[in-house]
């Protein structure tokens, strides 16, 4: 499939006027990653816009010197990123994939150079970032403000809010902060008033509203 077509699976690249899709398209990197491969890591100096074409991949943060969390999962859509070009700092998470995946890597360099011809880039890598803060915003208010079983039917909906979802039950427990037996009994609630159904790694979102009605 062309890389343009996966691309505008994800609605932030969709949403672009058809010439920057292409320049960004042209200019960026296709990377395939194998499982556990880093695209980078917390810290790094080198930005950019990183679009995940296939697979997904694990969002981490450390909170020590030994010690890395799970604190999300950008499946195949997500465009995530930053850039210094425009203020801000080095990386401040890891990005590596979970299992196989596909990715499209457009560094500061090429935004600079799409940005010469295309104005608009500069205005759409602010609104990614600006949607990147606001999910993270409402992911720690969910963590402080919600129990357990709806913060786990809040970060289904997050994750993709309906279908297919490629999530482990042990990621999914440590993205919500408790242990995999709390959150298997959570889930198998769910999947008793047929909102979900588990998997072998996935959890399949059969009914997307009664997830919404746990969080009331």
């Amino acid at each position: 499939m062309e890389i343009a077509v996966l691309a505008k699976r994800g609605l932030w690249f969709a949403h672009l006027p058809a010439p920057l899709q292409a320049a960004l398209v042209r200019d960026g990197r296709v990377v395939r990653l194998g499982t556990g491969q880093w695209v980078y890591g917390e810290g790094d100096e080198e930005t950019g816009i990183v679009l995940v074409l296939e697979g997904a991949l694990r969002i981490e943060a450390s909170i020590g010197e030994d010690r890395d969390v799970l604190v999300n999962l950008a499946p195949a859509g997500t465009a995530f990123g930053q850039s210094r070009r425009r203020g801000g700092g080095p990386r401040i998470v890891t990005a590596r994939a979970t299992a196989r995946a596909m990715v499209l890597l457009v560094a500061d360099s090429a935004l600079e150079r799409i940005a010469a011809d295309h104005p608009a880039l500069w205005r759409a890598v602010s609104e990614l970032v600006y949607g990147q803060l606001d999910a993270v915003v409402r992911l720690a208010a969910q963590m402080i403000g919600l129990g357990p079983r709806a913060r786990i039917a809040a970060r289904l909906l997050a994750l993709g809010g309906t279908g297919e979802l490629l999530v482990s039950q042990n990621d999914l427990a440590e993205m919500c902060g408790v242990s995999r037996k709390i959150a298997n009994v959570h889930l198998a609630a769910l999947e008793r008033i047929d909102a979900i159904r588990r998997g072998y790694g996935r959890i399949v979102i059969i009914n997307a509203e009664l997830l919404r009605e746990v969080i009331g």
